[in-house]
């Protein structure tokens, strides 16, 4: 009965709404919905998930371990598609997403119109204010001189950072400057027994005076199964904390 229970947990198909109010986020965009979906690995995108998220997310951005070691490519081209369809689909690059040919998920990406956020800021413009993408690399890899990338962005947008690994931003300079940062790669430590597991439950904290959400994610690794850490995919629903604008 455990492990039926623990199978069910690694294949949940669950949309946690959550609402951030930031002091600095700019009244004039009004409300900015991102649908975050981390570590997918071998499991394909339900139609119950895209049902939930359908007309309300802005943009997706995929978090790292879109992919593995096996994951046949039409299984990860197909998972795209379904997203695609909703939103904009904005992609960083995760540990085991070097498991495979990269040069054909670069293939998929830009036959599907994936972004492709490495080491790269990426500009959203919505009513003359800027909100800007900042996607790293993971931490298996070189990042580059991560003072200039960062001295490249506009002081003036609304900062998103994205990285697979959340130990990322302790590498990241004038981290506080970031308003929100989204991560996966911990899943949550997947298998919790009386609550501890190898790394700390997924959720939102502030860590160096920024917002952090590390996520569960959406699959597994070694063993499909997970216990005190379900499968979980966001809906991030972002405002002014000061604005009376009601959440759609």
């Amino acid at each position: 009965m455990l492990i039926i229970y623990m199978f069910r947990e690694a294949f949940r198909d669950e949309v946690k709404i959550q609402l951030l109010k930031f002091s600095n986020f700019p009244k004039e965009i009004g409300e900015f919905n991102i649908f975050f979906i981390s570590d997918i690995h071998r499991r394909r995108i339900s139609d119950s998930i895209v049902e939930q998220i359908k007309g309300k997310a802005d943009i997706i951005v995929i978090g790292g371990d879109l992919t593995e070691k096996g994951v046949p490519l039409e299984r990860v081209a197909n998972n795209l598609k379904k997203l695609i369809h909703i939103a904009p689909v904005f992609f960083v690059w995760g540990n085991n997403d070097y498991e495979v040919a990269t040069h054909q998920l670069r293939d998929v990406f830009n036959l599907l119109g994936v972004n492709e956020l490495l080491n790269k800021i990426y500009y959203i413009n919505k009513n003359d204010k800027k909100m800007a993408l900042i996607g790293l690399d993971d931490l298996t890899q070189e990042l580059p001189p991560l003072d200039l990338l960062m001295d490249q962005v506009d002081e003036e947008a609304f900062k998103i950072l994205i990285c697979h690994n959340p130990e990322t931003i302790h590498s990241v300079p004038n981290i506080d400057k970031i308003s929100l940062v989204l991560s996966g790669h911990t899943h949550g430590g997947q298998i919790r027994i009386f609550g501890i597991g190898p790394y700390r439950k997924g959720g939102i904290r502030k860590v160096h005076g920024t917002i952090l959400l590390t996520s569960n994610g959406y699959g597994t690794t070694l063993l499909p199964l997970r216990l005190g850490a379900q499968a979980e995919t966001h809906l991030l629903m972002i405002k002014n904390e000061n604005s009376d604008q009601p959440i759609s």
